[in-house]
């Protein structure tokens, strides 16, 4: 479980901190749009994200937009050219392609994360 992350009605959010302004504060992760929130403490901070989620699903809802930014299902990443080679090398031996490493690789970290 990732503490620095709230949850609401589908919609996810950052807890981040401002040390010089005593200052909790977050954004809605993964939307076209930029919703932000603020508080002093954690409780406080929780509902202004709650606040946050429901007030933009209504404005998304008023205007007929999809509120959730859209994953493709593709992304690019680096990883370097030796652990490419061995990611080539070891997926050769074990009859995958890449992408079938990487997406075997990934299934792993994120099952791994839902067990904590």
């Amino acid at each position: 479980m990732n503490s620095n992350i709230l949850k609401h009605k589908g919609q996810v959010g950052s807890i981040e901190h401002d040390l010089d302004r005593g200052l909790l504060y977050g954004k809605l992760l993964f939307i076209n749009d930029l919703v932000t929130y603020e508080a002093e403490n954690l409780r406080a901070l929780e509902q202004e994200f709650r606040v946050s989620v429901d007030e933009y699903l209504a404005d998304c809802a008023a205007m007929g937009i999809e509120p959730n930014k859209p994953f493709k299902g593709s992304f690019n990443i680096r990883i370097g050219r030796e652990l490419h080679k061995k990611l080539a090398l070891k997926a050769a031996g074990e009859g995958l392609g890449l992408n079938e490493a990487v997406q075997l690789a990934v299934e792993r970290f994120v099952v791994g994360e839902e067990r904590y």
